[in-house]
């Protein structure tokens, strides 16, 4: 019987795809120091990290005016990418890895082909200040930014015309992402609220308050999180358990909040960080969430327990920037210190 069991065991995680690490299955791996590569180069603070969805590759952004690709598994740098004239804020890939979109204080958005030539293929103006926010709407066919200018706009890919813009924040809008299945947008603002928007109607639906001081970032939720954030909200019944979608925002009051967008509501807060929270990402496996502050540390929340599990020693000054790989055991991150590490999970 025990041998059956072990069977059953070996045969699920051939399926899933990954050999067990100790006793852990990939789903409790977490990123554990030292790092495996402290990468330099950079000639002033990184202000973004992202893994590429397909290579072994990431890319750093950085106040420096400059993207830069590196190898995660060996450490190696692999090239700069040249174009900008002031800061770079942020950067992402669409879902196949082919095009790279970036956006900078010189108040630009462009657009890079990563599959062949790296050369920026189209520049995309409209905002009236600095760019803070960039990605990708998830059929990759439009990019969504947000602005000092307090506005959140859309392009079209291939034409980079700008065919929706997104007002009512009242101040700097510092992040924007597009909900999993594209219907809903989330940003947040300078103005210490995150808002909700109906991406055909233009539509705020929601002003999500609760925070006590700007709100740097957020992050969609995976719906492998259901789970553990019904339970840290106490709900015990299927009946009362709350649908979501689930976000989690990151502030400058030094917490981070986990709210039901359906609901309109903040389900709990997570506090331990000292300082500014300037990142924050959900493990692919659902259980825990990480995050970057300018107390320069990442901290692993174990989200059922709303506790904070680990705490990682990352930079020497403030971390601004974490990303979490969706298939690979790696966690990157960015700092003011000019570095970008990677973290081995297990």
């Amino acid at each position: 019987m025990e041998l059956e069991s072990k069977l059953n065991e070996a045969e699920k995680e051939y399926i899933e795809g990954a050999p067990t690490r100790g006793k852990r299955c990939p789903s409790e791996w977490i990123p554990r120091p030292p790092e495996k590569f402290c990468l330099t180069g950079h000639r002033a603070p990184v202000t973004r990290v992202i893994f590429h969805p397909v290579f072994s590759l990431m890319v750093s952004a950085s106040e420096d005016a400059t993207l830069k690709v590196w190898d995660f598994e060996t450490g190696e740098y692999e090239r700069t990418l040249k174009g900008h004239t002031d800061s770079i804020q942020d950067i992402a890939f669409d879902a196949t890895g082919k095009l790279l979109v970036s956006c900078s204080a010189d108040m630009s958005i462009k657009l890079w082909d990563f599959q062949q030539s790296y050369d920026c293929i189209r520049t995309m103006l409209g905002h009236d200040h600095n760019v803070s926010s960039v990605s990708f709407m998830p059929a990759g066919d439009f990019v969504i930014s947000s602005s000092r200018d307090k506005t959140i706009k859309m392009w079209e890919v291939s034409t980079g015309y700008c065919v929706k813009t997104y007002t009512g924040h009242r101040d700097w809008v510092r992040m924007v992402r597009s909900s999993p299945d594209g219907t809903l947008l989330a940003s947040c603002s300078n103005d210490q609220t995150v808002r909700i928007w109906v991406v055909s109607s233009k539509e705020c639906r929601n002003e999500l308050r609760a925070h006590e001081h700007v709100v740097e970032c957020i992050s969609w939720a995976p719906d492998s999180s259901v789970n553990a954030i019904n339970e840290a909200a106490g709900v015990d019944n299927k009946k009362g358990a709350h649908m979501g979608p689930f976000l989690a925002s990151g502030s400058r009051d030094k917490t981070i909040r986990i709210w039901d967008v359906g609901a309109g509501i903040a389900l709990f807060v997570l506090t331990a960080h000292d300082n500014w929270v300037r990142g924050v990402v959900f493990h692919p496996g659902g259980k825990f969430l990480v995050s970057a502050s300018d107390d320069k540390t990442l901290r692993v929340w174990d989200l059922r327990n709303k506790r904070c599990m680990k705490t990682l020693e990352a930079h020497k000054h403030f971390c601004t920037s974490l990303d979490f790989h969706k298939l690979h055991p790696y966690v990157i991150s960015g700092s003011v210190d000019q570095t970008v590490k990677v973290w081995e999970c297990r």
